[in-house]
């Protein structure tokens, strides 16, 4: 009897308080609902900023399916009419696209495999020895040298890679990666020595070598950088004009911004042409970037849960 009035008295106690913890977690319901209202400042401000790309993008689509007289009476921003597709075929024809874009396609590869490999291997190297001052010196040493512009090293490197036979594709891969030495060492040093020592640590008590702690540790769980990295090399190599068009004598090896280059007249230029061979250009990036955009974001994730 005794325990039956116990209990009884304690679901008393209970029971009033429910309506209040319903009323409780309905007020962190409305607060947790306010939390999810949308930022319409921030909403504004972003789609301001995607005109500044929006514009000239579809600028680039108008320009290149109209015809000269087109162009020439209107500001640019009309829609096409009567639509010139054959301005697309005048492009493939005037810049040699199937030969300049696997120029520009194996280079771009090997730049971006190179890279990867080389840049990966010695930012390791630096960022586990880095209280050596060997190391540190080498480390601030490739530091400096992205305060060094281009133009500076332009002619002495024209006089060099002729001089060595590097004044073709092997050599753009190889230049490549060695002026993007700094920035990707850069990057890379400061995320390895974001990952536990202990990892590596462990690996070698079973009996791991310093290469395959490396491969089998350590690159693995750069995927996040080497996402990073590869689509800077990518993007780099894939749009540069300056180097290749210093570097490379072969007419036969010119890339695709070598190959846009002929609608530079000496007194006018064929935009309409010149469009639809950007627009050209610029395809095969975003189809990479359709079907890669998944191992990106995915490599992304394991980086952030490591």
């Amino acid at each position: 009897m005794t325990t039956t009035t116990t209990t009884l008295a304690q679901a008393e106690e209970v029971v009033p308080d429910a309506p209040e913890r319903r009323r409780s977690r309905a007020g962190r319901g409305a607060d947790s609902d306010d939390t999810r209202r949308t930022n319409w400042w921030a909403t504004a401000l972003i789609a301001v900023c995607s005109l500044t790309i929006l514009i000239p993008l579809y600028l680039a689509v108008a320009v290149s399916l109209k015809t000269p007289d087109q162009l020439v009476t209107g500001t640019g921003f009309e829609l096409p009419d009567p639509i010139r597709w054959e301005n697309f075929a005048e492009a493939w024809e005037r810049t040699s696209f199937p030969q300049a874009l696997m120029n520009t396609a194996f280079i771009t590869v090997g730049s971006v495999v190179f890279t990867l490999l080389t840049s990966s291997i010695v930012a390791y190297a630096i960022a586990r020895n880095l209280h050596r001052p060997f190391f540190k010196g080498v480390f601030f040493y490739l530091l400096a040298a992205l305060f060094i512009p281009f133009p500076i090293i332009m002619l002495p490197l024209v006089k060099q890679t002729s001089l060595l036979g590097l004044d073709n594709q092997a050599g753009m891969i190889l230049l490549y990666t060695i002026y993007g030495l700094s920035l990707n060492i850069f990057i890379y040093t400061a995320y390895i020595r974001s990952i536990p020592i202990e990892l590596e640590e462990a690996a070698r008590v079973d009996g791991a070598s310093t290469w395959r702690v490396f491969w089998q540790v350590i690159f693995p769980l750069l995927g996040p950088m080497n996402a990073t990295v590869g689509i800077l090399t990518c993007v780099w190599a894939w749009n540069d004009f300056i180097m290749p068009l210093v570097v490379l004598t072969d007419p036969a090896a010119r890339t695709l911004p070598l190959a846009q280059y002929v609608f530079q007249g000496q007194f006018n230029t064929d935009y309409t042409v010149a469009f639809a061979s950007y627009l050209m250009a610029m395809a095969p990036l975003l189809i990479v970037y359709v079907f890669s955009q998944r191992w990106v974001i995915s490599g992304v994730t394991r980086g952030s849960i490591k």
